[in-house]
């Protein structure tokens, strides 16, 4: 006989848990130990304060939350790991996401924070899906800002990425082989200030994004999308209403691109994407690279193929406003506001 009473069997699952918690984090503690003891749903709330730690997240949907430029992760020794194998503090990254090939780590949001002076890169992800990166400050770490790699879905919004070494935000297919671009499936870089960079954005092998309303100054190159001869090319996606100016600092080149200095907008390798209603103004250089908006064949031989350059404002830049410097099938320049061309007649006099 059964009652009211009678216990669950002795095999019956754990009800799933409905609460999620906030861990906080306040300057002396461990923001690694609160995210190993946060579970899906939960977040940690940072305090102000210098924490000198990297951090791994390998758990999907948490939320780490600063409490503004204030809340500063900085380089930390190697030893301060809370992990074993913790590869993001070793690598000399700042803030690591990291899932696998067969399991992304989703929808995890990092914000309101300040990473800063880390060997190699302020934010790292790998195998992501839905990564939010938002309100947060990049600066002067030893590679990229904020760079991502096999990852889809990735919002980069209303950050600063400034004086890093090499791109303020870099995504990639991947980083340490070859391969056709990547479907990110709607990736997106929004209203980010991106200066003093060697590159504001870099696109390389990946394809379906959106760059639009980001300020992009100072750096030796504005955005670049980059591909070569993998299948599919790089491209099929949108670069709108941002304004690219005065990227005239000089940086050497290396085994795949010239040096670069005064590049606004460049597509290397690069089919079907749009470029339209920038402003880009005053990018000067004498590299292969440099100019206005850029169509430059790559290095490895793929050509430009079927892409828009429509009703941007691209004035005072050197050796011109637009230069298209490679034959290509069906590139289109519509509409643009601009003074000098090469070849000419591709401006609609100011």
């Amino acid at each position: 006989m059964t009652g009211l009473g009678a216990a669950a069997p002795a095999d019956a699952s754990p009800a799933p848990k409905t609460r999620h918690d906030t861990h906080i984090v306040r300057p002396g503690e461990s923001i690694q130990r609160a995210v190993d003891r946060a579970r899906p749903g939960d977040t940690i709330l940072i305090r102000p304060g210098t924490f000198r730690e990297s951090v791994l997240i390998t758990t999907s949907h948490l939320t780490i939350r600063g409490s503004g430029r204030d809340t500063v992760l900085t380089g930390a020794p190697r030893s301060t790991s809370t992990r074993s194998a913790h590869t993001c503090a070793t690598d000399g990254n700042g803030i690591c996401v990291i899932g696998r090939s067969n399991r992304p780590v989703e929808g995890v949001s990092i914000g309101d924070l300040t990473v800063t002076d880390f060997r190699k890169n302020g934010l790292w992800a790998s195998w992501t899906d839905r990564l939010s990166v938002h309100r947060v400050n990049a600066r002067t770490n030893g590679q990229w800002g904020m760079a991502q790699q096999w990852s889809t879905r990735g919002r980069f919004r209303a950050n600063v990425a400034r004086d890093n070494k090499e791109s303020g935000i870099f995504i990639a297919n991947t980083v340490d082989r070859e391969g056709g671009g990547l479907d990110t499936r709607g990736a997106s870089v929004t209203a980010n200030r991106l200066v003093g960079n060697r590159i504001g954005v870099t696109l390389r092998r990946v394809r379906n994004l959106t760059v639009q309303a980001n300020s992009i100054s100072g750096n030796c190159g504005g955005v670049f999308v980059v591909g070569d001869e993998g299948n599919p090319p790089a491209g099929d996606m949108t670069i709108r209403h941002n304004v690219v100016e005065r990227n005239n600092r000089y940086c050497p080149g290396n085994s795949r691109l010239p040096y670069i200095q005064g590049s606004g907008i460049v597509l290397t390798g690069t089919e079907q994407t749009l470029v339209t209603r920038n402003v880009v103004r005053n990018n000067r250089g004498e590299s292969p690279l440099s100019g206005g908006i850029v169509l430059f064949k790559s290095f490895v031989g793929a050509t430009n193929e079927r892409n828009v350059i429509s009703d941007n404002v691209a004035l005072g830049n050197r050796p011109a406003d637009l230069v298209d410097q490679q034959p290509g099938n069906d590139n289109r320049f519509i509409n643009n506001v601009c003074q000098v061309s090469k070849p000419s007649g591709l401006c609609r006099l100011p």
